[in-house]
């Protein structure tokens, strides 16, 4: 149930709140959301909000990855090791990837561009939007949170900061990524051999192609929580103001 209804006479809302989260209009730079996508194909859709094509890609870019052995050709890269980098690469899984990886970039980049003006657009309107929802399966309101506290929580587990800041379908596809690469990368393990000063077990048991995903995944979750929160707090603090002015202030005095 929401307390706002459309009407014919808004072109554009600056947010809209629903029980699965906040999707709302703000100002990106276009080469920092094509860089998440560079560094994993959908991040930068899930940062415009636009989680359906972010999802396809993220799932995308997992399967295809693996195919190719990716990962372990920039592992092998990294360490010199060139000749093993061009052995281990999947030239016909290799050539698929390619396309959609550069498209997803392109995309991410053009996507912003369009936004960023629709942004602009939004905010000369000013039509109004909802600050609350409540349904039978969740509840969901504006207010102020804390974009240190959306941090901590995305460096324990990523997904957690999402949740913190109400992205439930965001921390949903967090969450069951961050499942899947720690599982199969078997880094918990290796952590449990590392503690015990076991270091070599602990090298061993890792599998690196599934672990050179983790990096982007907290990193990602780390700056998506943190942003989230602060324009949030953004929108929040704009509601109460028209709401204040719109209610309060023209009885006593005009600005």
């Amino acid at each position: 149930m929401n307390n706002f209804k459309p009407t014919n006479q808004e072109r554009r809302f600056k947010a809209y709140v629903s029980i699965f989260g906040i999707s709302q209009f703000h100002l990106q730079n276009p080469y920092i959301i094509a860089w998440w996508s560079a560094a994993f194909p959908g991040f930068g859709h899930i940062l415009l909000s636009k989680y359906l094509r972010a999802f396809a890609l993220i799932i995308w870019e997992v399967l295809l990855n693996n195919m190719a052995n990716i990962n372990h050709a920039i592992i092998y890269s990294f360490t010199g090791n060139f000749d093993m980098a061009k052995a281990v690469l999947e030239p016909k899984w290799m050539l698929l990837y390619l396309p959609v990886y550069i498209f997803t970039i392109w995309d991410s980049y053009r996507t912003t561009v369009d936004m960023n003006k629709i942004t602009i657009l939004a905010e000369r309107e000013d039509a109004n939007f909802n600050s609350f929802a409540i349904g039978s399966l969740e509840i969901n309101y504006l207010d102020k949170r804390s974009p240190l506290m959306a941090v901590v929580w995305s460096l324990f587990t990523p997904g957690l900061g999402q949740l913190y800041t109400h992205r439930i379908i965001s921390a949903i596809i967090t969450l069951s990524f961050m499942i899947i690469f720690v599982y199969f990368s078997n880094v918990l393990l290796a952590i449990h051999f590392l503690f015990s000063g076991n270091i070599e077990q602990a090298t061993e048991v890792i599998d690196p192609q599934w672990f050179l995903f983790i990096p982007s995944q907290i990193g990602f979750a780390v700056y998506a929580s943190y942003v989230n929160t602060v324009e949030d707090n953004k929108l929040y603090e704009k509601e109460q103001r028209k709401f204040l002015k719109e209610n309060y202030q023209q009885y006593r005095v005009k600005i």
